[in-house]
């Protein structure tokens, strides 16, 4: 920018002529027709209120979701209840058990020296747990993940980890997965490196004092240690009282326990099609959800939005194929969900597979993997999204951890994408809460969702089989 502000004007009009032609030389999209059927489903699914409707009544009604909780189970009731108030078919409970649920405990964390203060944070999934006292000890700081990796065997004996790595907001919420390595992986190196503990900068893009909660994984053969993500308000007061130059010393109380069994279970409702040869299509989300928040943005819209979608098509009269939602359960801790479906239906004929769980904000982009014999598909629905403001992307669709196990057999996929620049400011905190959803937007999200369904449910191509996502 300093340089062009010192171009003169000439010049710079100039440059800005010579740059025109690249951006005209674009290929042209592909022409394709669309039903006006079709467009008049998607536009009358911008007035929506079932999804809102179903996310409040999740929220209010049931409220947090932990997976394997008694909380869990009103809401597969509550879920039952509801599928069947709003006219689908074959509502049921497709149970299956959860073996060692983590179930959080006592947390509590505080500076003793040099600068005595408590501190705000949540233990990780799958997180150890200290001695019911708590323990005392020397804070190791480092600024990222990669830090961490750097440091030698045997380096954090005795002492309690502390990783500071910071998110930034993305449209595509690709900075999850660049920094939830500290989260995911942290504490099993940290582990490895002989840590007693670790905490780490929540894994999220706000500044405020709710912590952010999440799995993490340890490897066969190492022991959990106490692992808890901090406010990101706090670990940036920590942060600044490291740089101060003087050794931190925190005490810190984690008492998460491990229940052996518990039963769970996968939601399921459809509208029937007509002709089963021609294949399902699966759609849904998660109805778990981590404890702190009411869980809304993750997933009650993703179950609402999709639920709201397929009524519209069932309101709209007979379709080709079946439109099967589910509501998955145990997303967070694993994807117990997907797992428990793919087995429960393996050997049936899918034609598609989809699902929302990345909160309630527009939907911007779409990208698919279909068979060869589909591909006018996608080109009919670039055109049919186009007047909601979504563009067609240039990778490879496929993403989503409950439908991950069927789209892994070869299933095609359409992914709809959802904006992130605000979901992780919320995401596993306690304020995932209602207010959180703009309903203007989620019914941008049901119009999408109506579209991509209305289309596939009656398209004529073969769903075949595709190479499922790398």
């Amino acid at each position: 920018m300093t340089k062009l502000r010192a171009l003169a004007p000439s010049l710079l009009l100039a440059s800005t002529l010579l740059a025109a032609p690249a951006f005209a030389q674009r290929t042209a999209p592909a022409a394709a027709v669309v039903d006006p059927a079709i467009a008049k489903l998607r536009d009358a699914a911008l007035t929506d209120d079932v999804a809102y409707d179903i996310v409040e009544g999740l929220t209010t009604e049931i409220g947090p979701r932990p997976d394997g909780s008694p909380a869990e189970e009103r809401a597969r009731q509550w879920a039952v209840a509801k599928l069947k108030a709003l006219g689908f078919k074959n509502v049921r409970i497709e149970p299956y058990a959860l073996q060692n649920v983590w179930v959080r405990g006592a947390e509590t964390a505080e500076i003793l020296s040099p600068y005595p203060q408590p501190l705000r944070l949540t233990a990780l999934g799958n997180s150890g747990a200290t001695p019911p006292e708590g323990l005392t000890l020397p804070v190791a700081y480092f600024a990222s993940f990669n830090d961490l990796l750097l440091a030698p065997a045997g380096s954090l004996t005795g002492k309690i980890a502390f990783v500071s790595n910071a998110m930034q907001p993305t449209q595509d919420g690709s900075s999850y997965g660049s920094q939830g390595a500290a989260r995911f992986v942290g504490p099993n190196i940290a582990a490895t490196k002989g840590a007693a503990a670790i905490v780490i900068r929540s894994i999220g893009t706000d500044h405020g004092r709710g912590p952010h909660a999440g799995n993490t994984n340890f490897a066969p053969g190492v022991t959990p240690i106490p692992a808890a993500a901090l406010s990101v308000a706090d670990a940036e007061n920590l942060e600044r009282m490291v740089k101060l130059g003087k050794p931190v010393t925190l005490h810190l109380t984690l008492t998460p326990t491990v229940a052996p069994t518990r039963l769970s279970g996968n939601v399921v409702a459809e509208v029937p099609g007509t002709d089963p040869a021609a294949g399902t299509i699966l759609i849904g989300g998660h109805l778990d959800s981590w404890d702190l928040g009411t869980g809304a943005i993750d997933d009650a819209s993703g179950v609402a939005i999709t639920t709201a979608a397929a009524k519209r098509l069932m309101d709209a009269g007979k379709h080709r194929r079946t439109i099967r939602v589910v509501w998955f359960g145990d997303e967070e801790t694993g994807g117990f969900g997907g797992i428990a479906y793919a087995k429960a239906h393996a050997g049936e004929v899918h034609a598609l597979a989809a699902e929302s769980d990345f909160g309630a904000d527009r939907v911007w982009r779409f990208e698919t993997n279909l068979p060869e014999t589909a591909k006018s598909l996608a080109d009919r629905l670039a055109v049919a999204l186009a007047p909601i403001g979504i563009v067609r992307g240039s990778g490879v669709g496929g993403d989503g951890t409950d439908v991950g196990p069927m789209l892994r057999t070869g299933v095609p996929a359409i992914d709809l994408n959802q904006s992130g620049l605000r979901y992780f400011d919320w995401h596993h905190t306690p304020e995932d809460t209602l207010d959180r959803i703009d309903p203007e937007q989620l019914r941008q999200n049901v119009a999408a969702w109506t579209t991509m369904l209305a289309l596939v449910a009656d398209a004529p191509e073969t769903m075949g089989p595709v190479t499922p996502k790398k």
